[in-house]
């Protein structure tokens, strides 16, 4: 079965000591697999009490994080593409310490609107660097996730067909897509068609509702999503995902644009998140193992 995660940005927006331990401790109290720690800021980030906390409550952790501008690898400017790779060689390092199995999100532009298409040189230059950040990532047995995000959170990978062409490109084992039920919802002709598109690339999902709230009360098609998931064999993470600006804070509250909250309280709707996968997932391979009976009996 899949592991299930939730994002600590449900819980806190600090990973600090206290905010560490309080997300870790929730994430494992209500019976979440793993939680996934943001690293926006890789370098603040006590690696130690964050592996203390995990192993007190013995649940997995992943990562994520977006660059920005000053660091995006996809510019073509020499000084931003350093930058982004020194950052993405941190964030790999405090990955390693933590004992992350993924480090995912935009890790090949800035998580920003951009006001132009990208340049097929600034793509290519990211895909130099991130085969070498493979590459070390592999040293730790990590797998990158590149997010399919959003045209306003970035101008390279909107869509699975593109994630797909650049991990060929990448041509690494551990590079993998990460797809999101919120992006896709933008993005995609329809999520079943894209997670078939990703197949075996797949290596990491978000679920999030269309409005970022609580699953089911949005326009999502999750059964259609649990349902692909299943039948293309995928067995990594799913983690929800959901925001509000009671806990973001800024930068981040601008730059996901979330201006109207559909939570207040992380417990319940982490809750929820679990019951409603755990649920959908179950009737998903339920669903399937009727069908394989019915193909079975036909063939008979």
């Amino acid at each position: 079965m899949n592991k299930l995660g939730v994002h600590a940005l449900v819980w806190t927006a600090d990973w600090d000591r206290n905010g560490a331990a309080m997300a870790i401790g929730k994430s494992a109290e209500l019976g979440f697999d793993l939680i996934e720690m943001p690293a926006l800021d890789p370098g603040a980030i006590d690696t130690d009490h964050t592996r203390r906390c995990l192993d007190e409550a013995g649940i997995g952790i992943t990562m994520s994080l977006g660059l920005d501008a000053e660091t995006d690898i996809s510019s073509g400017d020499p000084g931003k593409v350093k930058r982004g790779e020194e950052r993405l060689t941190l964030a790999l390092t405090v990955a390693r310490d933590v004992g992350a199995t993924h480090v995912c999100g935009i890790l090949y532009s800035a998580l920003q609107k951009y006001f132009e298409p990208p340049k097929p040189s600034g793509v290519s230059e990211a895909i130099d660097v991130l085969s070498r950040i493979c590459e070390e990532a592999a040293k730790s047995s990590i797998t990158l996730g590149l997010e399919v995000v959003n045209r306003y959170e970035t101008n390279v990978l909107n869509t699975a067909a593109q994630a797909v062409e650049m991990c060929k490109r990448i041509d690494a084992p551990n590079a993998k897509i990460h797809l999101d039920t919120y992006h896709m919802h933008i993005e995609e002709a329809g999520q079943a068609e894209a997670i078939r598109q990703a197949g075996d690339h797949l290596g990491y999902f978000h679920i999030g509702e269309s409005h970022r709230g609580y699953l089911g009360t949005g326009s999502v098609d999750f059964e259609s999503a649990f349902r692909t998931l299943v039948s293309i064999g995928y067995d990594g993470p799913i983690t929800f995902e959901s925001f509000s600006s009671v806990v973001t804070g800024q930068p981040l509250t601008g730059i996901l644009a979330i201006w109207r909250n559909l939570w207040d309280e992380g417990e319940d709707l982490a809750r929820h998140a679990l019951e409603y996968t755990r649920a959908g997932m179950e009737s998903a391979h339920e669903a399937r193992a009727i069908r394989s009976g019915f193909d079975f009996g036909e063939v008979v």
